[in-house]
């Protein structure tokens, strides 16, 4: 089979497309004939050697591909041959065929395409534990979507606008960003670029919300940006810290949560594939479900195919891609 390979941290001249064998799937694995691997921010990271997980090199990059079941190893009862899925794999997506642990692999709705899953993937589980399991989204909540033009932001949308929400209110990093946003159910922005952001932040959404603030924030940017949300969060409020994409991680004096009664939580992802499964079949179940209804629009993907991952890699990383990258076998 053919798969991307990274031979060496923070080169790219040092990634190739390789011939290797064909794994075979041990018990409890699957193997999944590729049909589209995501593009995702957690890559780019990771091929830099700056993620808090370091794979052993050489490895083939590529987070939750989807594809066909090929193969199945001793004992798997939870997928067959034949079956469509999306496979939270940790590793290997960039490549032909994707060994995943069947415990994490996802049958798909015969209404989800495998682009629209692709697209889904690590986006739609993220930002469905970070409004339902972090900060206990309730019915009529405000809530405040920060880089919400990404994967995960654009998720969150429209997953808080399905589940329940009062009021979306989105970052963008300017105005003419939002149109596309209110087509998938935000109500209103604040722009997350420029000086002053820990004032500007924080007046914009008082304004929007009529003075209330924001009952949940869900958080990829960090920086600047976390400065001015969290002075944004309304009484009792919950902030859940998803990433640091500005760069900047920041810090919080910790009188100012128990002055206003607010939680600030964290969510790593990949700890719930691996600690709580039965949660990830919760939220996969709940998302498919809102799809099939048609609950939820998925972006146009942009895709390349294996030989050209550089230039998927690029047009994630300079934020040309208006909608999911791809990569296609």
């Amino acid at each position: 089979m053919r798969a991307v390979r990274v031979f060496a941290f923070n080169d790219r001249s040092k990634v190739a497309v390789c011939d290797l064998p064909t794994p075979t799937p041990q018990p409890g694995e699957v193997l999944v004939e590729v049909k589209a691997a995501p593009v995702n921010y957690v890559d780019l990271v990771t091929m830099r050697g700056e993620y808090q997980f370091k794979p052993e090199l050489p490895y083939t990059p590529g987070k939750g591909p989807v594809g066909v079941v090929a193969a199945v190893g001793p004992d798997v009862d939870r997928v067959t041959i034949g079956d469509r899925v999306l496979a939270m794999a940790e590793y290997g997506g960039y490549a032909e065929y994707c060994l995943a642990p069947a415990a994490q692999t996802y049958r798909l709705p015969d209404e989800v395409g495998f682009f629209d899953a692709a697209d889904m993937s690590l986006a739609y589980d993220t930002a469905w534990m970070a409004l339902i399991d972090r900060a206990r989204l309730q019915a009529g909540d405000r809530v405040l979507v920060l880089g919400a033009t990404g994967a995960v932001g654009r998720a969150a949308v429209q997953l808080a606008r399905a589940l329940g929400a009062g009021q979306v209110v989105v970052g963008v990093s300017s105005a003419d960003r939002f149109p596309e946003l209110r087509r998938l159910g935000a109500d209103d922005y604040v722009e997350v670029a420029g000086d002053r952001l820990r004032d500007t932040i924080r007046d914009r959404v008082l304004e929007v919300t009529g003075g209330h603030g924001a009952d949940v924030v869900v958080d990829m940017l960090g920086g600047d940006v976390f400065d001015g949300a969290v002075r944004a969060v309304a009484w009792r409020g919950r902030l859940v810290v998803v990433g640091f994409a500005t760069g900047r991680i920041p810090t919080l004096k910790m009188n100012y949560p128990l002055l206003k009664n607010i939680e600030i939580s964290g969510l790593q992802i990949s700890d719930y594939r691996k600690r709580l499964p039965e949660r990830l079949d919760e939220c996969f179940t709940n998302v498919f479900e809102l799809a099939k209804r048609g609950a939820l629009t998925f972006q146009p993907a942009e895709a390349f195919p294996l030989d050209e991952w550089h230039r998927g890699l690029e047009a994630l990383e300079s934020r040309s891609a208006r909608g999911r990258v791809l990569l296609v076998p």
